[in-house]
């Protein structure tokens, strides 16, 4: 004999209503803590002053949290090694056996999903290309003197989070396309799109810095792919390869 069991309507509603009530409460508690959840940043530099004033603005930005300061590369490495930040905000020239690119390289390594955001006294292109080229993923260069511009700061840290690469404004001001190159025969308006791609706006913000529709900026977007060759590539990749083409593919203005 087979014992079959029924439940009762209002029994099967109770059970319901908990269960409902169970997953509400999880998923209450899953957006709390994505609420919660800060960019983990480490803050390199020999300078205290600039090095304590960094990181006073940063820990007051929502969702930024310091997790840890040094003052020179060999520190930062292993401040990196423990602390596992999101991004290391690291000065270039540093004090002792590794310099800023070398200890960012290190901490690159060991955990390749780290940002790295430059700081640097220097605009000149030379200075930018010593950032690793054949493994830019994840990387940004910022001039010093643009520190206080809270908000290209923190472009620069969501973008290198994000595994993309942010050029300073002064720094892409500075360039222009070597004659010739496949940047240069893009039209006026795609460079200036692209020219923003590489300071790591987003669509969102390119359309409301040039007032063109979101819809427009993805189809300039779309065509700049279309003529670097970088239309198959996912857009991430896409946006990484296309600021290393405009890098490798452009001087100095002053030169």
């Amino acid at each position: 004999m087979v014992w079959t069991t029924v439940l009762a309507p209002d029994i099967i509603g109770s059970v319901s209503l908990r269960r409902l009530m169970s997953q509400e409460k999880a998923s209450r508690g899953l957006g709390r803590r994505k609420r919660m959840e800060k960019t983990r940043l480490l803050v390199v530099d020999d300078e205290a002053l600039f090095r304590q004033l960094l990181c006073r603005t940063l820990s007051a930005e929502p969702g930024m949290e310091v997790v840890g300061v040094a003052g020179d590369g060999e520190t930062a490495v292993q401040l990196a090694r423990k602390e596992k930040p999101d991004v290391v905000i690291m000065d270039i020239e540093l004090p002792g056996k590794l310099d800023g690119i070398e200890a960012a390289l290190q901490i690159k390594k060991e955990r390749p999903q780290t940002g790295i955001v430059i700081l640097s006294a220097h605009s000149e292109r030379r200075y930018v290309t010593s950032l690793p080229l054949e493994d830019i993923k994840g990387w940004a260069y910022l001039l010093k003197q643009t520190a206080p511009d809270l908000a290209t700061v923190v472009r620069a840290i969501e973008g290198s989070k994000a595994g993309m690469v942010v050029l300073d404004p002064t720094v892409v001001a500075g360039l222009r396309p070597r004659q010739g190159s496949a940047i240069a025969r893009l039209n006026p308006r795609h460079q200036e799109v692209l020219e923003l791609l590489a300071q790591g706006y987003s669509n969102a913000a390119i359309a409301q810095l040039l007032k063109l529709s979101k819809k427009s900026v993805e189809t300039y977007i779309n065509a700049i792919y279309q003529e670097l060759h970088l239309s198959h590539e996912q857009d991430i990749h896409a946006r990484v390869k296309a600021t290393l083409l405009y890098l490798e593919s452009s001087r100095s203005r002053k030169g």
